[in-house]
Protein backbone atom coordinates (compact mmCIF):
# COMPACT_ATOMS: atom_id res chain seq x y z
CA UNK A 1 0.00 0.00 0.00
CA UNK A 2 1.10 3.54 -0.67
CA UNK A 3 2.11 5.18 2.61
CA UNK A 4 0.95 8.79 2.69
CA UNK A 5 1.73 11.66 5.05
CA UNK A 6 -1.24 13.38 6.67
CA UNK A 7 -0.42 16.59 4.81
CA UNK A 8 0.10 14.77 1.52
CA UNK A 9 -3.27 13.04 1.89
CA UNK A 10 -5.09 16.35 2.17
CA UNK A 11 -7.58 15.18 -0.44
CA UNK A 12 -8.76 12.22 1.65
CA UNK A 13 -8.63 14.09 4.96
CA UNK A 14 -10.48 17.07 3.52
CA UNK A 15 -13.31 14.79 2.48
CA UNK A 16 -13.55 13.37 5.98
CA UNK A 17 -13.47 16.76 7.69
CA UNK A 18 -16.15 18.18 5.43
CA UNK A 19 -18.35 15.11 5.90
CA UNK A 20 -18.33 15.79 9.64
CA UNK A 21 -19.02 19.50 9.21
CA UNK A 22 -21.61 19.27 6.46
CA UNK A 23 -24.17 16.53 7.09
CA UNK A 24 -26.16 17.21 3.94
CA UNK A 25 -23.13 16.54 1.73
CA UNK A 26 -22.42 13.07 0.39
CA UNK A 27 -19.09 11.98 -1.06
CA UNK A 28 -18.89 9.02 -3.41
CA UNK A 29 -19.03 5.76 -1.47
CA UNK A 30 -15.83 4.37 -2.95
CA UNK A 31 -13.92 7.41 -1.70
CA UNK A 32 -15.08 6.75 1.85
CA UNK A 33 -13.88 3.17 1.52
CA UNK A 34 -10.45 4.49 0.54
CA UNK A 35 -10.34 6.74 3.59
CA UNK A 36 -11.31 3.94 5.96
CA UNK A 37 -8.76 1.55 4.53
CA UNK A 38 -6.02 4.19 4.74
CA UNK A 39 -6.83 5.38 8.24
CA UNK A 40 -4.36 3.01 9.89
CA UNK A 41 -1.60 3.63 7.37
CA UNK A 42 -1.33 7.41 7.02
CA UNK A 43 2.39 7.82 7.60
CA UNK A 44 5.18 10.17 6.66
CA UNK A 45 6.29 8.75 3.33
CA UNK A 46 5.32 11.18 0.60
CA UNK A 47 7.46 10.53 -2.45
CA UNK A 48 5.94 8.29 -5.13
CA UNK A 49 6.85 4.62 -5.07
CA UNK A 50 8.01 2.65 -8.11
CA UNK A 51 8.30 -1.06 -8.68
CA UNK A 52 10.60 -0.29 -11.65
CA UNK A 53 12.95 1.75 -9.46
CA UNK A 54 15.92 -0.02 -11.10
CA UNK A 55 14.89 1.62 -14.41
CA UNK A 56 14.02 4.94 -12.78
CA UNK A 57 17.26 5.60 -10.93
CA UNK A 58 17.67 9.26 -11.92
CA UNK A 59 14.41 10.16 -10.13
CA UNK A 60 15.98 8.71 -6.96
CA UNK A 61 19.66 9.66 -7.23
CA UNK A 62 21.15 12.57 -9.27
CA UNK A 63 24.61 10.95 -9.24
CA UNK A 64 23.27 8.41 -11.76
CA UNK A 65 23.22 11.06 -14.52
CA UNK A 66 25.42 10.11 -17.46
CA UNK A 67 26.49 6.74 -16.03
CA UNK A 68 25.11 4.76 -18.99
CA UNK A 69 27.39 6.55 -21.50
CA UNK A 70 24.39 7.29 -23.72
CA UNK A 71 21.49 9.71 -23.92
CA UNK A 72 18.92 7.64 -22.02
CA UNK A 73 15.23 8.54 -22.00
CA UNK A 74 12.91 6.69 -19.61
CA UNK A 75 9.16 6.93 -19.12
CA UNK A 76 7.16 5.27 -16.37
CA UNK A 77 3.44 5.24 -15.63
CA UNK A 78 2.02 3.76 -12.43
CA UNK A 79 -1.66 3.20 -11.67
CA UNK A 80 -2.17 2.20 -8.04
CA UNK A 81 -5.14 0.45 -6.44
CA UNK A 82 -7.09 -0.04 -9.66
CA UNK A 83 -10.81 0.30 -8.98
CA UNK A 84 -10.53 3.02 -6.31
CA UNK A 85 -11.80 6.43 -7.39
CA UNK A 86 -9.10 8.96 -6.62
CA UNK A 87 -6.37 6.35 -6.18
CA UNK A 88 -2.75 7.43 -6.86
CA UNK A 89 -1.39 7.67 -10.40
CA UNK A 90 2.19 8.68 -11.17
CA UNK A 91 4.15 9.53 -14.30
CA UNK A 92 7.89 10.15 -14.54
CA UNK A 93 10.00 11.25 -17.49
CA UNK A 94 13.78 11.25 -17.08
CA UNK A 95 16.58 12.06 -19.52
CA UNK A 96 20.30 11.97 -18.83
CA UNK A 97 23.54 11.95 -20.76
CA UNK A 98 27.29 12.37 -20.31
CA UNK A 99 28.61 15.86 -20.98
CA UNK A 100 31.44 16.84 -23.29
CA UNK A 101 33.28 17.72 -20.10
CA UNK A 102 35.14 14.55 -19.15
CA UNK A 103 33.46 12.47 -16.40
CA UNK A 104 30.47 14.83 -16.09
CA UNK A 105 26.80 14.10 -16.72
CA UNK A 106 23.51 16.01 -16.81
CA UNK A 107 19.91 14.98 -16.45
CA UNK A 108 16.31 16.16 -16.34
CA UNK A 109 13.49 14.68 -14.23
CA UNK A 110 9.77 15.45 -14.40
CA UNK A 111 7.44 13.75 -11.91
CA UNK A 112 3.66 14.11 -11.78
CA UNK A 113 1.91 12.49 -8.81
CA UNK A 114 -1.89 12.62 -8.43
CA UNK A 115 -4.01 11.43 -5.49
CA UNK A 116 -7.71 12.28 -5.72
CA UNK A 117 -7.96 16.00 -6.50
CA UNK A 118 -4.42 16.61 -5.16
CA UNK A 119 -1.68 16.89 -7.79
CA UNK A 120 2.04 17.37 -7.09
CA UNK A 121 4.37 18.16 -10.01
CA UNK A 122 8.17 18.44 -9.85
CA UNK A 123 10.78 19.60 -12.36
CA UNK A 124 14.45 18.89 -11.61
CA UNK A 125 17.82 19.29 -13.30
CA UNK A 126 20.63 16.92 -12.34
CA UNK A 127 24.41 17.16 -12.53
CA UNK A 128 26.99 14.49 -11.75
CA UNK A 129 30.74 14.13 -11.73
CA UNK A 130 32.53 10.77 -11.72
CA UNK A 131 35.96 9.81 -10.47
CA UNK A 132 37.61 6.48 -11.23
CA UNK A 133 38.41 4.46 -8.11
CA UNK A 134 39.88 1.39 -9.80
CA UNK A 135 40.12 0.18 -13.39
CA UNK A 136 36.61 -1.30 -13.11
CA UNK A 137 34.85 0.98 -10.60
CA UNK A 138 33.73 4.61 -10.46
CA UNK A 139 32.24 6.89 -7.81
CA UNK A 140 29.82 9.62 -8.89
CA UNK A 141 28.73 12.72 -6.98
CA UNK A 142 25.39 14.23 -7.92
CA UNK A 143 23.41 17.43 -7.33
CA UNK A 144 19.71 17.96 -8.01
CA UNK A 145 17.80 21.25 -8.13
CA UNK A 146 14.33 22.22 -9.24
CA UNK A 147 10.78 23.33 -8.48
CA UNK A 148 7.66 21.74 -6.99
CA UNK A 149 4.04 22.84 -7.16
CA UNK A 150 0.99 21.32 -5.44
CA UNK A 151 -2.60 21.77 -6.61
CA UNK A 152 -5.85 20.68 -4.96
CA UNK A 153 -8.81 20.76 -7.38
CA UNK A 154 -11.70 20.59 -4.93
CA UNK A 155 -14.10 21.69 -7.65
CA UNK A 156 -13.64 18.29 -9.31
CA UNK A 157 -15.30 16.45 -6.42
CA UNK A 158 -18.76 15.01 -7.00
CA UNK A 159 -20.98 16.46 -4.28
CA UNK A 160 -24.65 16.27 -3.42
CA UNK A 161 -24.60 20.04 -3.12
CA UNK A 162 -22.49 21.40 -5.97
CA UNK A 163 -22.98 24.94 -4.59
CA UNK A 164 -21.11 24.16 -1.36
CA UNK A 165 -18.71 27.12 -1.01
CA UNK A 166 -16.13 25.00 0.81
CA UNK A 167 -15.43 23.16 -2.43
CA UNK A 168 -15.80 25.98 -4.95
CA UNK A 169 -12.24 27.25 -4.74
CA UNK A 170 -9.26 25.28 -6.01
CA UNK A 171 -6.02 25.52 -4.06
CA UNK A 172 -2.49 25.89 -5.41
CA UNK A 173 0.90 26.46 -3.86
CA UNK A 174 3.64 28.72 -5.18
CA UNK A 175 6.42 27.24 -7.29
CA UNK A 176 8.75 26.13 -4.49
CA UNK A 177 12.47 25.44 -5.00
CA UNK A 178 14.24 22.40 -3.63
CA UNK A 179 17.56 20.64 -4.07
CA UNK A 180 19.26 17.37 -3.14
CA UNK A 181 22.40 15.29 -3.60
CA UNK A 182 23.54 11.72 -4.03
CA UNK A 183 26.49 9.34 -4.28
CA UNK A 184 26.62 6.43 -6.72
CA UNK A 185 29.37 3.78 -6.77
CA UNK A 186 29.27 1.32 -9.66
CA UNK A 187 31.09 -1.33 -11.67
CA UNK A 188 29.97 -3.56 -14.53
CA UNK A 189 28.66 -6.12 -12.00
CA UNK A 190 27.17 -4.15 -9.11
CA UNK A 191 26.23 -0.72 -7.79
CA UNK A 192 25.28 1.01 -4.55
CA UNK A 193 23.94 4.54 -4.09
CA UNK A 194 22.70 6.84 -1.34
CA UNK A 195 20.74 10.05 -1.82
CA UNK A 196 18.51 12.74 -0.33
CA UNK A 197 16.56 14.10 -3.33
CA UNK A 198 14.83 16.88 -1.37
CA UNK A 199 16.72 18.64 1.41
CA UNK A 200 14.21 21.45 2.01
CA UNK A 201 11.01 20.69 3.91
CA UNK A 202 8.79 23.20 2.13
CA UNK A 203 5.55 24.21 3.85
CA UNK A 204 2.84 24.44 1.21
CA UNK A 205 0.48 26.20 3.64
CA UNK A 206 2.84 29.11 4.17
CA UNK A 207 3.41 29.34 0.41
CA UNK A 208 -0.15 28.80 -0.76
CA UNK A 209 -1.52 31.07 -3.47
CA UNK A 210 -4.90 30.64 -1.77
CA UNK A 211 -3.68 31.95 1.57
CA UNK A 212 -4.17 29.98 4.78
CA UNK A 213 -5.56 26.72 3.41
CA UNK A 214 -3.48 23.78 4.68
CA UNK A 215 -1.78 21.96 1.83
CA UNK A 216 0.73 20.34 4.20
CA UNK A 217 4.46 20.11 3.63
CA UNK A 218 7.34 18.00 2.38
CA UNK A 219 9.46 15.56 4.34
CA UNK A 220 13.10 14.63 3.75
CA UNK A 221 13.58 11.11 2.38
CA UNK A 222 16.79 9.10 2.67
CA UNK A 223 17.28 6.50 -0.07
CA UNK A 224 19.69 3.61 -0.56
CA UNK A 225 19.77 1.56 -3.77
CA UNK A 226 21.89 -1.46 -4.64
CA UNK A 227 22.06 -4.13 -7.31
CA UNK A 228 24.21 -7.03 -8.49
CA UNK A 229 24.56 -9.02 -11.72
CA UNK A 230 25.32 -12.74 -11.35
CA UNK A 231 26.06 -14.83 -14.43
CA UNK A 232 24.45 -18.27 -14.06
CA UNK A 233 25.52 -19.55 -17.48
CA UNK A 234 25.79 -18.32 -21.06
CA UNK A 235 22.02 -17.86 -21.39
CA UNK A 236 20.84 -16.80 -17.93
CA UNK A 237 21.79 -13.99 -15.56
CA UNK A 238 20.35 -13.15 -12.13
CA UNK A 239 19.91 -9.48 -11.19
CA UNK A 240 18.88 -8.88 -7.54
CA UNK A 241 18.22 -5.27 -6.51
CA UNK A 242 17.02 -3.43 -3.42
CA UNK A 243 15.63 0.01 -2.60
CA UNK A 244 15.61 1.19 1.03
CA UNK A 245 13.53 4.23 2.05
CA UNK A 246 13.80 6.08 5.37
CA UNK A 247 11.88 9.15 6.53
CA UNK A 248 10.75 10.57 9.86
CA UNK A 249 7.65 9.27 11.67
CA UNK A 250 7.35 6.17 9.46
CA UNK A 251 8.80 2.67 9.50
CA UNK A 252 11.72 1.97 7.23
CA UNK A 253 10.52 0.43 3.96
CA UNK A 254 12.53 -1.97 1.81
CA UNK A 255 11.85 -3.12 -1.75
CA UNK A 256 13.48 -6.41 -2.70
CA UNK A 257 13.49 -7.55 -6.32
CA UNK A 258 15.16 -10.29 -8.35
CA UNK A 259 15.06 -10.71 -12.11
CA UNK A 260 16.17 -13.57 -14.34
CA UNK A 261 17.54 -12.26 -17.63
CA UNK A 262 17.50 -14.65 -20.60
CA UNK A 263 20.03 -14.10 -23.40
CA UNK A 264 20.16 -10.39 -22.54
CA UNK A 265 16.75 -9.98 -24.14
CA UNK A 266 13.90 -11.09 -21.84
CA UNK A 267 13.50 -10.79 -18.08
CA UNK A 268 11.09 -12.15 -15.51
CA UNK A 269 11.22 -11.21 -11.84
CA UNK A 270 9.51 -10.98 -8.48
CA UNK A 271 9.32 -8.19 -5.92
CA UNK A 272 8.47 -7.80 -2.24
CA UNK A 273 7.83 -4.52 -0.41
CA UNK A 274 7.93 -4.74 3.38
CA UNK A 275 4.59 -4.15 5.05
CA UNK A 276 2.94 -3.48 1.72
CA UNK A 277 2.90 -5.68 -1.35
CA UNK A 278 4.41 -8.38 -3.52
CA UNK A 279 4.37 -8.65 -7.29
CA UNK A 280 5.91 -9.69 -10.59
CA UNK A 281 7.92 -7.92 -13.27
CA UNK A 282 8.44 -8.87 -16.89
CA UNK A 283 9.96 -7.15 -19.88
CA UNK A 284 12.20 -7.34 -22.90
CA UNK A 285 14.79 -5.49 -24.92
CA UNK A 286 12.85 -5.09 -28.16
CA UNK A 287 16.08 -3.84 -29.71
CA UNK A 288 19.50 -3.21 -28.13
CA UNK A 289 18.30 0.38 -27.65
CA UNK A 290 14.66 -0.08 -26.55
CA UNK A 291 13.49 -1.76 -23.32
CA UNK A 292 9.84 -2.30 -22.37
CA UNK A 293 8.66 -3.46 -18.95
CA UNK A 294 5.47 -4.21 -17.02
CA UNK A 295 4.83 -4.97 -13.34
CA UNK A 296 1.87 -5.91 -11.18
CA UNK A 297 1.74 -5.35 -7.40
CA UNK A 298 -0.71 -7.05 -5.06
CA UNK A 299 -1.31 -5.35 -1.69
CA UNK A 300 -1.50 -7.91 1.11
CA UNK A 301 -1.87 -5.59 4.13
CA UNK A 302 -5.16 -4.58 5.77
CA UNK A 303 -8.16 -5.56 3.62
CA UNK A 304 -7.67 -3.21 0.67
CA UNK A 305 -6.94 -6.09 -1.72
CA UNK A 306 -10.64 -6.97 -1.52
CA UNK A 307 -11.62 -3.64 -3.04
CA UNK A 308 -9.03 -2.99 -5.75
CA UNK A 309 -7.42 -4.68 -8.70
CA UNK A 310 -3.82 -4.19 -7.61
CA UNK A 311 -1.26 -1.74 -9.01
CA UNK A 312 0.12 -1.69 -12.54
CA UNK A 313 3.26 -0.11 -14.00
CA UNK A 314 4.58 0.24 -17.53
CA UNK A 315 8.12 1.31 -18.35
CA UNK A 316 9.80 2.42 -21.58
CA UNK A 317 13.51 3.15 -21.93
CA UNK A 318 15.53 4.13 -25.00
CA UNK A 319 19.28 4.68 -25.43
CA UNK A 320 20.66 7.05 -28.05
CA UNK A 321 24.27 5.99 -28.57
CA UNK A 322 26.93 8.56 -29.38
CA UNK A 323 29.41 6.08 -30.82
CA UNK A 324 28.88 2.97 -32.90
CA UNK A 325 31.22 0.99 -30.63
CA UNK A 326 28.91 1.61 -27.66
CA UNK A 327 26.32 -0.76 -29.13
CA UNK A 328 28.64 -3.67 -28.28
CA UNK A 329 28.08 -2.99 -24.57
CA UNK A 330 24.33 -2.87 -24.95
CA UNK A 331 22.12 -3.65 -23.16
CA UNK A 332 23.28 -1.90 -20.02
CA UNK A 333 22.38 -3.88 -16.91
CA UNK A 334 22.24 -0.86 -14.58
Amino acid sequence: MRQIHFSKSVSFLSYYQYINKTKHMKIKFTLIIVLLSLSQFLKAQQDPMFTHYMFNTLAINPAYAGSRDALTVSFLHRTQWVGFDGAPTTQTLTMHSPLFIKNAGIGLSVINDKIGPTNNTSFYADFSYRIRITQRSQLAFGLKGGLNVMRNKLSDLQLEDQQDQAFEKNIQSDLLPNFGFGLYYFTDKYYIGVSIPKLLENNFKENSVSGSTNLGGEEKHYFLIAGYLYKINEDFKLKPTTFLKVTSAAPMEVDLSAQILYKDRIWLGAMYRTGDACGVLLGAYITPRLAVGYSYDWSFVNRTFKYNGGSHEIMLQYDFFFKEAQKIRSPRYF
